[in-house]
């Protein structure tokens, strides 16, 4: 973004974040920036995109995204989770998950919703929810907690550096 073409735009938006927490944000980035992707996701609020530019191709899909992150869910590119699981962490927590959950956590970090994990990974939205609702227990997210299991979760796995 100008003026200095480098990271402005990244810094807004942790800035207006943090003003207004929860507030949508969908970035469009031309590369991955893991420090600020972290730092944008820290909270856990949801409400959060963070899509690379040469692939943003689609345009319902992009219109999906967009949608979702008003509708206070969470969209990853493939790449930008990729580029963040490569980070070294303690994996200590999700080594309880089997390796099914991992890939449905992988699909959630990437923002599909249930219906899109379980046409990817090819079993019933049921199977789909009964492997996240292990995820949450496995990595003690009980229902009542303030936050977004489901964006805790991925928060989790990122941070934890574990691929799939």
């Amino acid at each position: 973004m100008p003026p200095t073409f480098t990271n402005e735009g990244l810094r807004a938006a942790i800035d207006a974040r943090g003003r207004h927490p929860g507030l949508p944000v969908l970035v469009l980035s031309q590369y991955v920036e893991q420090i600020y992707a972290r730092e944008l996701m820290a909270s856990g609020d949801g409400a959060l995109g963070y899509l690379l530019k040469d692939r943003v191709s689609d345009v319902p899909s992009f219109i999906g995204a967009v949608r979702q992150v008003a509708g206070g869910g969470t969209v990853l590119d493939p790449k930008v989770v990729a580029a963040m699981v490569t980070h070294h962490g303690n994996g200590a927590r999700l080594a309880a998950l089997t390796a099914r959950e991992r890939e449905v956590l992988s699909l959630m970090a990437e923002g599909r919703a249930n219906t899109g994990i379980a046409e990817q990974m090819v079993i019933t939205e049921k199977a789909v929810s009964k492997h996240i609702n292990n995820i949450f227990a496995k990595l003690a997210l009980p229902a009542d907690t303030d936050g977004h299991r489901r964006v805790l979760a991925v928060l989790e796995y990122l941070q934890a550096g574990t691929p799939a």
